[in-house]
Formats: C-alpha cells, structure tokens, sequence
C-alpha cells in the first residue's frame, strides 16, 4: 500500500470513529431536584404519580434526586447548596422556608413549591397571577382557614374558652399563622394560650405547658417539624386528654383527633404538572400560582372514644373522611 493511501485510510478511521461512539451516547435525562421538609418518603409517591400520569418514568426518562430537612428547618440552606450543585432542571420544595432557601442558593434554577405561605409577601413572586421570576406553585393556605379550625374544634368541645396554640419560631411563615389564630380567637371570645417548640424534645414540656394552663383544646399551627413528629404529637394529646386540631390529614391518620386544610398529596401531584411545562419549555413566572381548589375534614373516631368526646352526627356527615 502506497504511503498516501494508508494515511488517507487511517485519516477516515478517525474522523469516522467517534461520530460512531457518539451515535451511542444516550441524551442526558432531565434531573429534578426534590427538598421535603418532612422526613424521608413523605408524599414522595403523590409526586411521583402525577408524574406518571403525566408520561414520565424515574429512571427511564426522568431522574430524581431527594433531600429531605426531617422538620429541621435549619438544614434547609445546606440542603438546599447540595442540591444547587447538581444542576437540576427543576427544584421541587415542600415548605417556603425550602423555597427561600433554594431561592437564595440560586437565582436561575427554575422552583415550584407544593407548599406555598404569602409567598408575595416573602417576596418570592411578584403576584399570585404573574409570579415573573424563576419560583411558582401551589398555595397551602386560605383567608380564614385557621378560624375555621377554631369553629371546627369548638364544635366537638362546646364553651371551651382556653385553647393551646403550639408554633415553631424557627419557621417564617408561624407569624402570619399566629396573626390569623390571635384574631380569629378574639372574634370567637377564646383565650389563646402560645407555646413555641423549635424541636422534637420540647413537645413533652409543651403539652406538660397545655396541662398546667388548664388548655381545652389544641391547636396546631402547620410547620415540618410537627408533621414530621406527627405520631408523638397524637400520643402526647392523648395522654394529656387534650382534643386538637390539626391542618394535614396526615395527622388524623397517625392518630390526631380531627384535621382541616388542604390536601397535601393533592399539592404534590399537581406540582408535577408544573414540572411538565417547565421541561416543556414554560418558564416559572410565566405559571399563576395555584390556589388551592378543596379544603378536606377528617376525623378519627378512635381518637374521640378515647378522649370520651361525642361526635356531632352534623360533623361527620361534613366530613370528607372518618377514621373508624
């Protein structure tokens, strides 16, 4: 073979080789980016579902990766510059406090929170209608749902005057939640009575609190580090003999007396729709934050036995769901 030709020949091998080995590289799936404010699994399958629903298969066409601050809203920054690092397509957060810290990690990387509080107000979107910036998502609260757990609870323990409020300092969003119960307790003549509880090992001192403050009745304020602590919460009330109430139904099925407020798992699928138009092509402050379409009631009538309370036949038949 003439000098020429083979280096004509070994030429054409090279150029012709990695087109090959490129013709086999798969595409890069999207990566979405998930920081739970609860603990590990919690409503992970709700958004995996919507995401179902929608075409999508983790691990077949879509990657997920899952941070979660197990009520510890301190851990939220440091999980939030984890997860920054990773350079998803989306982030997907479950509490404001989440969203703030995502948001200050960076100022590019779209966000769509499950679980929105005022966010104009936190100055994560410009409005409801037209967020404009990089965060959107769905509302966790309605005007007036803490008076509405007021009336609700006050229901099932008539003439009660003295109701306990437990809220975590910690979280941003416990001041506007303490504005709505300061006035809703005022419009229904109640006396509130505040314990801050910034941790799992303060829920016992605080329901000794409730106990030697006479309290009622309880009223939860949302946060992660309750929901996270669920299970303990119901058995603190029960062994305090205090009814409470709570937002999430997550509480009513891990034993809490009776929950109103939005449907969480209802939140987290249909965050999953806005993850779709985002890979799509939509940018977040082009989305309107969702507000939330049905507020459910669910009671637990084994809790109520136990706690030697009869239960209005009007209540139950309002409710969404009874635990029998």
């Amino acid at each position: 073979m003439k000098r020429r030709e083979f280096i004509s020949l070994v030429g054409g091998a090279v150029v012709a080789w990695p087109s090959a080995i490129l013709a086999q590289v798969s595409p890069r799936r999207p990566l979405i980016a998930v920081l739970g404010a609860g603990s590990a699994g919690m409503l992970v399958s709700d958004f995996s579902q919507g995401l179902q629903e929608l075409g999508y298969v983790e691990g077949r066409n879509i990657d997920i990766v899952y941070r979660y601050a197990d009520g510890d809203q301190e851990r939220n920054p440091l999980l939030a510059d984890e997860l920054v690092r990773l350079k998803p397509d989306v982030i997907v957060t479950g509490s404001t406090h989440a969203t703030l810290a995502v948001k200050q990690a960076t100022a590019t990387i779209p966000i769509v929170s499950a679980v929105l509080t005022d966010p104009v107000a936190f100055g994560l979107v410009e409005s409801q209608a037209r967020p404009g910036h990089q965060v959107t998502g769905i509302l966790t609260t309605v005007e007036g749902l803490i008076g509405k757990q007021l009336e609700l609870v006050l229901e099932l323990v008539p003439g009660a005057t003295r109701i306990g409020m437990m809220f975590n300092s910690r979280s941003p969003v416990q001041t506007p939640y303490q504005q709505d119960a300061r006035a809703a307790a005022n419009a229904l003549g109640v006396t509130l009575v505040p314990v801050d509880i910034r941790a799992a090992n303060e829920l016992n001192a605080g329901f000794q609190t409730f106990v030697r403050e006479r309290v009622e009745l309880v009223l939860m304020l949302a946060d992660g580090l309750f929901i996270t602590e669920r299970r303990q919460i119901a058995h603190l009330a029960a062994a305090a003999q205090l009814p409470s109430i709570y937002t999430y139904r997550e509480y009513a099925v891990a034993g809490g007396l009776i929950t109103y407020g939005v449907n969480l798992r209802e939140s987290y699928r249909r965050a999953a729709a806005y993850v779709d138009k985002i890979l799509k092509g939509s940018k977040p402050g082009d989305l309107p934050v969702e507000f939330p379409t049905k507020l459910e009631l669910v009671i637990n009538l084994r809790t109520a036995k136990a706690l030697g309370l009869t239960v209005p036949p009007s209540l139950i038949a309002r409710a969404d769901e009874v635990i029998e």
